[in-house]
């Protein structure tokens, strides 16, 4: 054997099997890897062969998918290039691959798609072991999710209370994502402070100063990927399992996930016209150790009811004698039409009993996955040890950018426009519901947010109508859905920041021949 013909087992191919079927893949951009054994009585170019062969029919090579030129497979395996040839030709002959002048090798369009789960071959070649296993061969810890979320694909989508996208400054945003590229050797990409982008944490610190009324500077800010990341963050720091963490119901699933993720006992409290009932959460701490109390005050989720003075003062005050942290959830404080928004808890809180979260989701996109958390220094300090061992830092170079954003007043000017924007479209929805859905739902205007609470007349089967609704390609969130125990609630959440009124007009005609629908059955 040449000195030239050593084997060697190149890295993965990535792409070669995980893109649509009838798509070419570029499996010719990474190295294929092919075990060969030079002690083997089988000849190199056959253990090529069958290699690539095993490969197609297990589903890790796909139809279609373009192979590696012989001169790069065989500089990648270290044999003679008439060695790879000899394995193509084979391959070819048996009706595995093809071959089209001037553009390259790819394994054949005829053969049957392959799922990567289905059986692969086994000695001879033959169908034998698994190409992946079905499941783990180790016992999971237990699995403490009370929900997971799943986005249907469908027209129209009601319940989340999304900002419309399309009018995000992105254009503003490139250049500046850009401007923090160019920046001083791209400090951006090097390591950085895990508790996020100096110039962010005072844009935010200014812009919280300014807008919440909260007395900090830049070292009282942690940036999150999101404010489910500052939840999470939050329950590492404050929780051991059995601690028990009481929550609006109903409200907010996700935080729930949080919280009850690290083994919190979660307590529901009511929820009713004036916000979180206080005086229920008063009873729970005379028998119950509390060791937190998770609220969304400014526009409660999901009833966009406001939390009242004397209850937000009572509030307070129980947690500073009880030692109860206050989990202050303000999602959507940009978003105030009627009055001036109500000023966070945190901006009353001398004792340090609040942990302030918020975030960028609603005001700029939620992909861009920014939130952020303002707490006691101690608190804050440990966040951010547990923030470096989750995953060190944030995105620095998309913090810089959204930071400069801050400092030309884009972020400012985008968000009055999309509050005049979202204001419009909550008076057009509302209108548009009790034109045509005035006897199946009560809707009254939510002083802020950027969705809807409307309540569901008694004689109305919810789930049968958001089923309904979802066939036709709209997705509307029934009130069981925030219900602590998922009883069923005379309610829907129907977002309407995210769809112009023609869209809307088109999705609330789509429920009424919904709620037809169901009637007539």
């Amino acid at each position: 054997m040449r000195k030239s013909d050593r084997p060697v087992e190149g890295p993965g191919y990535g792409r070669g099997g995980g893109l649509d079927a009838d798509r070419p893949v570029r499996a010719d951009r990474w190295s294929l890897p092919v075990a060969l054994d030079p002690r083997s009585s089988e000849p190199l170019f056959l253990q090529i062969a069958r290699a690539i062969a095993h490969d197609i029919r297990r589903g890790r090579l796909r139809r279609r998918a373009r192979l590696p030129g012989s001169r790069s497979l065989a500089a990648t395996l270290r044999v003679h290039r008439n060695t790879v040839l000899e394995a193509y030709a084979e391959l070819a002959a048996e009706g595995w691959i093809e071959t089209a002048r001037a553009r390259g090798t790819f394994v054949s369009g005829e053969l049957p798609e392959v799922s990567r789960r289905r059986v692969a071959g086994g000695a001879g070649g033959k169908v034998g072991a698994a190409a992946r296993p079905a499941r783990s061969a180790f016992p999971l810890a237990p699995d403490r999710r009370l929900w997971m979320y799943q986005r249907p694909a469908v027209r129209f989508v009601t319940p989340d209370g999304l900002p419309d996208l399309r009018v995000v400054p992105t254009a503003a945003l490139a250049r500046a994502y850009r401007r923090a590229l160019r920046g001083p050797a791209a400090q951006g990409l090097a390591y950085g402070d895990p508790r996020g982008h100096p110039a962010l944490l005072a844009a935010l610190a200014e812009m919280l100063a300014a807008t919440r009324g909260l007395a900090i500077g830049a070292d009282d800010v942690l940036v999150t990927r999101g404010s489910q990341m500052a939840l999470e963050l939050i329950a590492r720091c404050l929780l051991v399992p059995g601690d028990v963490v009481a929550v609006e119901d109903p409200g907010y699933r996700a935080a729930w996930q949080a919280f009850g993720g690290h083994g919190a006992q979660l307590v529901p409290l009511p929820v009713d016209a004036g916000g979180l009932d206080v005086d229920a959460l008063d009873a729970l701490v005379r028998t119950t150790r509390v060791r937190a109390v998770y609220t969304t005050p400014h526009h409660q989720y999901p009833t966009t009811v406001t939390l009242s003075a004397g209850r937000r003062l009572a509030l307070l005050e129980l947690a500073r004698t009880r030692g109860i942290a206050v989990v202050e959830d303000d999602y959507t404080h940009e978003f105030h039409y009627d009055g001036r928004p109500v000023l966070p808890l945190a901006s009353s809180d001398p004792a340090g009993s609040v942990i302030y979260v918020g975030t960028l989701a609603k005001i700029l996109a939620p992909g861009l996955r920014l939130g952020y958390m303002v707490a006691p220094p101690d608190l804050l300090a440990r966040a951010a040890a547990e923030r470096f061992s989750l995953d060190i830092q944030g995105d620095h170079v998309l913090e810089q950018a959204i930071a400069e954003l801050f400092d030309d007043g884009e972020v400012q000017r985008h968000a009055r426009r999309a509050r005049r924007l979202y204001e419009a479209r909550r008076d057009f929805m509302v209108a548009r519901l009790r034109k045509r859905l005035g006897s199946a739902l009560t809707v009254d205007p939510p002083s802020g947010g950027i969705a809807l609470w409307a309540h569901v007349a008694p004689d109305i089967d919810v789930p049968a109508w958001t089923a309904r609704a979802l066939e036709l390609g709209v997705f509307v969130a029934a009130g069981r859905h925030f219900s602590f125990t998922e009883k069923p609630l005379p309610n829907l959440r129907l977002g309407f920041a995210g769809l112009d009124n023609e869209e809307v007009s088109e999705a609330i005609d789509l429920l009424a021949q919904a709620l037809r629908d169901v009637r007539r059955r």
